[in-house]
Parts: C-alpha cells; sequence; structure tokens
C-alpha cells in the first residue's frame, strides 16, 4: 500500500513500493541507533534531531497525530520544512523517533520490577503501560505490528523479561505473556482515551449523556422485556469498581496456573 505524507495508505500499490518502504525502515534504524554527533568546532545548529522529536511530541500529545505534520512541526519550531529533512527524511522515519523517545521516558520512569517476584512485575509493568499510553495516547494511533525498534524499545523489553524469565515458559509462552499483557492494557487504555474524546466531541458531562437517556431506558427496563438487565445493581457501571485491577488479577492466576501446572510437571 502507497502511504502518502501523513502515513495513511491510499489504496494503491506501486512496484517500487516494497523497495521504498524497506528503505523507510533502514533510515528509521540508522536514525535511532547510529547518533550523528555535532562538530566539537563551529556554531551551535539552530536545530538538532533532539528537538525536532521532543517538538514533535509535544504536538502529538497535545493535537494529536491528525496535527502532525512536517510543515506544521516547521512552523512550531519556527523554521522551514525543507530544514527538517535535513536531520529526518519524512514523517514514517519521525513517528519512529517518537515512539523510542517516549520509551526512553517509561523505561526511566518506571518502578524497577524484581527480578525473582513475575507477579509484582507483571502489575509494575502494566500499570506502567497504562500510564505512557494515558500521557501519550497518540501511541493507539499507530500501528506498531512493524515499528523499527530502537535502543529505548530493546531495552524496554530487556527489562520486561528479567523477571519473566523466572516463569520458567518457553521463549515464545514468555513473549505470548508479555503481548496478552501489553493488549490488555491497550483496550483499556483505549476505552479511556474513546470516553475523553467523546465528552470532548459532545461537549456532555458523563451525568448529562446519561441523563438524556434515564427516561427511556427506565421504561425499557420495566417494560418486563430485560429481567436480567433491571435487576442490575445501581453501581453496576459505576467508577468505584476497578475494571482494570480486576482483569489484570484475572490475568495473573490465568498465568500463575500454567506456571504451577508446568511445575508439576503438567
Amino acid at each position: 500500500m502507497a502511504t502518502s505524507e501523513n502515513g495513511s495508505d491510499n489504496g494503491t500499490e506501486k512496484p517500487g513500493d516494497k523497495p521504498a518502504k524497506a528503505a523507510v525502515t533502514q533510515r528509521s534504524m540508522e536514525l535511532l541507533w547510529h547518533t550523528q554527533e555535532r562538530p566539537a568546532r563551529g556554531p551551535k545548529p539552530a536545530l538538532t534531531l533532539e528537538r525536532i522529536v521532543t517538538a514533535a511530541v509535544a504536538l502529538a500529545d497535545t493535537e494529536g497525530l491528525d496535527a502532525l505534520s512536517m510543515r506544521r512541526l516547521a512552523t512550531d519550531l519556527g523554521t522551514g520544512t525543507m530544514s527538517l529533512y535535513r536531520y529526518v527524511p519524512g514523517k514514517p522515519e519521525l513517528l519512529d523517533l517518537m515512539v523510542d523517545r517516549v520509551q526512553g521516558e517509561a523505561n526511566d520512569a518506571s518502578p524497577s520490577a524484581p527480578d525473582d517476584d513475575w507477579r509484582a512485575a507483571v502489575s509494575i509493568l502494566a500499570h506502567a503501560y497504562l500510564h505512557q499510553l494515558r500521557t501519550h495516547p497518540w501511541l493507539l494511533q499507530l500501528n506498531q505490528a512493524r515499528t523499527a525498534l530502537g535502543p529505548n524499545a530493546v531495552r524496554g523489553l530487556e527489562l520486561a523479561l528479567r523477571p519473566l524469565r523466572t516463569m520458567g515458559l518457553s521463549d515464545p509462552e514468555t513473549m505470548a505473556v508479555l503481548i496478552t499483557v501489553n493488549s490488555y492494557v491497550e483496550g483499556l487504555a483505549r476505552m479511556h482515551v474513546n470516553e475523553a474524546e467523546a465528552a470532548r466531541a459532545s461537549g456532555l458531562t458523563e451525568e448529562e449523556f446519561w441523563g438524556a437517556q434515564l427516561p427511556y431506558l427506565t421504561a425499557a427496563m420495566n417494560s418486563g422485556a430485560y429481567p436480567l438487565m433491571a435487576t442490575l445493581s445501581e453501581d453496576t457501571f459505576g467508577t468505584a469498581f476497578d475494571h482494570f485491577a480486576f482483569g489484570l488479577e484475572r490475568l495473573v492466576a490465568g498465568f500463575e496456573a500454567l506456571v504451577d501446572a508446568r511445575s508439576a510437571g503438567k
């Protein structure tokens, strides 16, 4: 699929697309793993790759990925668009740099997971990832199935795998544990982001939104057509229940059952 400047597919694929996409990945890896040092002599450059990535992350955090373009980024940095291309070839490479940047921040900010307690480690990893997605909700807009792995991403995996190794599972199973936890976190985070976006778009508070539906739902529950729904307690959909903790505890319990079964030779 051919990709436009904003990273979206336009529905067509040309013969040269695959080599071009491979080149994008290669350029991203070069930028991620081979930092270009500033010459010791001469004036300090007005722009640096670090400054560009920092500004891009800030823009995406406040306005989302739809607002991010090389032109808009250049405006925010007070420079010409062509000046950015001296440092980063285009938006696809920039996105890879942004992902690795925020992963580096997450690596440094999250508490160290105990190497000898995989249960505690799973909880720490899950809460840290949830915080990362809430801080940078634009991550949920990206297809990270084939994101270029930079040094911060690889370090994050290294830190995560260290305590999970003590589970005694095979390599594919250990990685599957991490993928399962991350997928669960992404699902809950996406729900929170969607709720916030719906509130922003509608201008309605949670109480106002449900208040508008209440007369109709009350009549439906009193009709006798929905006996199970009608008997649900008032706090069923309340905010007091910690859905995240509940689901995470169930995941850990499932992993624990597998670990115990393996230890018993089953």
